[in-house]
This record gives C-alpha cells, sequence and structure tokens, in this order.
C-alpha cells in the first residue's frame, strides 16, 4: 500500500512514524526542510519539500500511485484544497484534517464524498469526547465501549486494598468470569499476564468486562465512584469549547482562559460556562475561582507542561478527577507517574482513528490506548478461519496480544481457554501495536 501524507507536524509525523513500522510504502511532505529532518534515515520512510497544494509537489512524490491521500497540515482550508487536488490527480482515498465541526455531520457526508474528500478528522472533537468520557467514568483512568457497548474497557490504577493486590492469575481469583485482566501497566512496561503474575499496588490494569459487571470489578479494584458537578476547564481552546458544549445540563461549569479575545467568543459560544478571563496557572486564581470546591478539573491549554503542573496542583486541593491534554509524547510517562489522572492525547486518537482504515476488511476497529504502549483491537471471525480452529488454550497467538471476549449476536462474553471461537464472532484482542498484521492472519 501506498500513502502520502501531507504535514510532518505532530499529527503527521508521528502517523508517518506509526506507519512505518508496517508492509507499507510512506512519502512524507511538508514545506518546512526542518520539520522532515532526519525522518528518512532513521525511519523506512521517504521525505521531501513541498507544498501539499501544489500541483508540480504532488506529482513528485507520485500522488497519482497514493492508495491513501492523508493532509493533516495545521490549516484546514489546505487539508482540503490538498486532498481535491490528490482526488483528481488520481489518488484512491483521501483524508483531510479538518476545525469545522459541521463538515463532520451525517448529512454532509455525501456532499464531500462527491468531491474528492473521502473522510475528514476533526482531532480536538475526538479529545472532546473522551473528555466527556471520562468525567461520566470518573473511577477510572479510561473507559471505552467496545462493539456499540457490548463490552467495556475499563483502566484502572490500583492501590495497596484491593482485593486483586499480590493474588496470581493461576490462584483461581479471576475465575468468576465477570471480568478479564487483558494486560497491566507497570513503570513503563506493558505487560499482557500469565499464569503466576500479579498485580501490584501502583499498577494500571486493563479490564474487559460487560456493562452488567461494571459495579463489581469498581469493587474488586477498591475504587469509589463521584459525582461530578462542578467541573473547571483551564484552558478555552477547541477541545474545552466542544467538551463544554456537550455536557450533560445541571453541572457548574467554569472556563479559565487568560486570552481577553478568546473569551469574548468563549462567551457567545459556551453559554451554559462561566468564562473567568484570568491564569489557570496561577494558584491565587484557582482558589479564588472554588478549584478546592470542584469535583473535575480539565488542563487543554497548549503546553503540556502547564497542563501537567495545573492537573498536580488541583490534586493537592483535592479534586477527585483530573484530566491533562498532553501533546509531548515524551511527557506521557512522567504524567502517569506523578498520578495526575486521566492522560489525553490528540496525535494518538487521530493516528488511531486513520491507522483502522488501513487494515484488512476482517478488521472491524483499531483503538489506540494513550497509556500503553497498546491497541485494543476487534476482527471478524471468518468461516474457516485459523482462530475458529482450536480453542482459545491452544491458539498459538503471538505472546503479545491476549484476547479479552467475544461478541456473539450482539451479546458480549468473556473468554478464557475453553471458549470456541466460531465464524461470526467479533473478536476483541489486546496486543502491542506492532503484532496487529501478524494477528490478521488468524482471522483470514
Amino acid at each position: 500500500m501506498r500513502i502520502v501524507i501531507a504535514g510532518a507536524g505532530e499529527v503527521g509525523t508521528h502517523l508517518a512514524k506509526l506507519l512505518s513500522r508496517e508492509d507499507m510504502e510512506i512519502s512524507l511532505l511538508d514545506e518546512q526542510p526542518e520539520r522532515l529532518g532526519d525522518l528518512s534515515a532513521n525511519y523506512d520512510l521517504l521525505t521531501r519539500v513541498g507544498n501539499p497544494t501544489s500541483i508540480h509537489d504532488l506529482k513528485d512524490i507520485g500522488v497519482k500511485d497514493a492508495d491513501l491521500f492523508i493532509s493533516v497540515t495545521p490549516y484546514e482550508a489546505e487539508n482540503m484544497t490538498a486532498c481535491l487536488i490528490a482526488n483528481q490527480m488520481g489518488a484512491k482515498r483521501t483524508l483531510a484534517r479538518i476545525d469545522n465541526y459541521e463538515y463532520l455531520l451525517p448529512e454532509n457526508r455525501k456532499f464531500f464524498e462527491g468531491m474528492g474528500l473521502n473522510h475528514l478528522i476533526y482531532p480536538e472533537v475526538l479529545a472532546a469526547n473522551e473528555i466527556e468520557e471520562s468525567l461520566q467514568t470518573n473511577w477510572m483512568r479510561y473507559h471505552l465501549q467496545l462493539s456499540q457497548g457490548a463490552l467495556e474497557l475499563c483502566v484502572v490504577k490500583v492501590r495497596n486494598g484491593a482485593k486483586v493486590i499480590g493474588q496470581p492469575f493461576s490462584s483461581g481469583l479471576y475465575n468468576h468470569g465477570k471480568y478479564r485482566i487483558v494486560a497491566i501497566k507497570r513503570d513503563q512496561e506493558t505487560l499482557i499476564p500469565r499464569g503466576q503474575d500479579t498485580v501490584q499496588d501502583g499498577d494500571m490494569v486493563y479490564c474487559v468486562c460487560t456493562k452488567e459487571d461494571m459495579e463489581f470489578l469498581r469493587e474488586e479494584l477498591g475504587k469509589s465512584k463521584r459525582e461530578i458537578n462542578n467541573v473547571i476547564f483551564f484552558g478555552g481552546g477547541r477541545i474545552a469549547r466542544k467538551a463544554a458544549t456537550e455536557m450533560a445540563g445541571g453541572k457548574n461549569i467554569k472556563i479559565i482562559e487568560r486570552d481577553r479575545d478568546l473569551c469574548r467568543t468563549l462567551s457567545e459560544k459556551v453559554p451554559n460556562a462561566l468564562i473567568i478571563n484570568a491564569d489557570g496557572s496561577d494558584m491565587d486564581v484557582l482558589k479564588e475561582e472554588g478549584i478546592q470546591d470542584a469535583d473535575a478539573f480539565v488542563a487543554v491549554t497548549e503546553s503540556s507542561e502547564a497542563n501537567i503542573f495545573a492537573c498536580l496542583a488541583a490534586k493537592r486541593f483535592g479534586v477527585h478527577k483530573t484530566i491533562a491534554e498532553v501533546e509531548n509524547l515524551d511527557y506521557i510517562p512522567m504524567a502517569e507517574g506523578l498520578d495526575i489522572g486521566t492522560v489525553l492525547n490528540k496525535k494518538t486518537i487521530a493516528a488511531s482513528y486513520i491507522y483502522q482504515m488501513l487494515l484488512d476488511a476482517s478488521v472491524r476497529g483499531v483503538h489506540n490506548l494513550t497509556s500503553a504502549d497498546a491497541e485494543i483491537v476487534e476482527f471478524y471471525a471468518k468461516e474457516n478461519s485459523p482462530i475458529t480452529r482450536h480453542k482459545v488454550r491452544d491458539l498459538d497467538l503471538p505472546d503479545e496480544a491476549n484476547i479479552g471476549g467475544i461478541v456473539r449476536a450482539g451479546e458480549g462474553v468473556l473468554v478464557n481457554g475453553e471458549t470456541q471461537i466460531i465464524a461470526g464472532d467479533l473478536v476483541v484482542v489486546f496486543c502491542k501495536s506492532h503484532v496487529i498484521r501478524n494477528l490478521e492472519r488468524f482471522f483470514k
């Protein structure tokens, strides 16, 4: 597969690095040579200096032979124009990064496809959706509904006192069939648990369960839930605007933003929130605005450092739930080690969305996990495919993969070693990112 990416910013560069590990021909185009740097020397990809809306430059990079053309520069108009030109020049599919929510509405999809724009992505909206979900399930670090809610992925940091601490997986403690721990994040390492492994204090555990058993899981992991009524946003950009606008009624929402002009815009666009023109990194400002009474604090400024330290301050004031947007990938392990709460990253969210379009038809969806070097992948089991020929315990799956559950006839079912997967099952697999292609062969 041949893929051309226009825009070597954070999203484009991260995506190019991710895809360069696959058996694909990746080309990366940007106007600024310093952005491309030594990428071609360190990764299996081709780089070119050029304008994504230049016919000459698109010809030079071979867009006419592209299976997918992706434009993810910071400029919506440039991305859309580049995709339209690439489509006319022969690119089979196109994807543009946008910042106009109206374009994502279902009634506009056919209009854009008719123009040659096959896919549109708005990373800030995806991040806002994760914030809303995180506030609803605030006893977890991360929550994801799989297969339209047939199964749930719950990511929780476990502390001493939880029933699961120190219990080997072979002990029988986990034979209740109500949840399945598919992975453990310990320090900087993601572990696929085996028989003698145990959950330790401070581990981040990744569990698959049904909605009916989420309360049982919460109690087993020693977590308490809390009603979120008072929410403070630090930073009033697109993520905060979208998240606050979509938030359920009845909540007291404050947005602290130091840009006066942006505050005026926010007062018009987010009528359900109180807009504060101040510096949210100032402790006196936070006290004055009632940080001690907040149930949740969401830091979404453009500065990863400011977001991390603001969440640390909020934790010190006793805020139950903190969420930080951390766009510097190198900072994510540090943020998790500081125990600031939920960490968001637009690059990984966008890359996951794009990546799933490139997989085999047997793959239903891919969900990238910011906090772990791993993915949750939903595969369809085909008739006579290798996955249906043996019980789970006898499948020669890669060591860095673990089946969490299946969806059969619309019902979520947890698996164990005796489970026999049949054709038509939707199989939910937790795996390291680099083994997805290896897993595909089990489902063909």
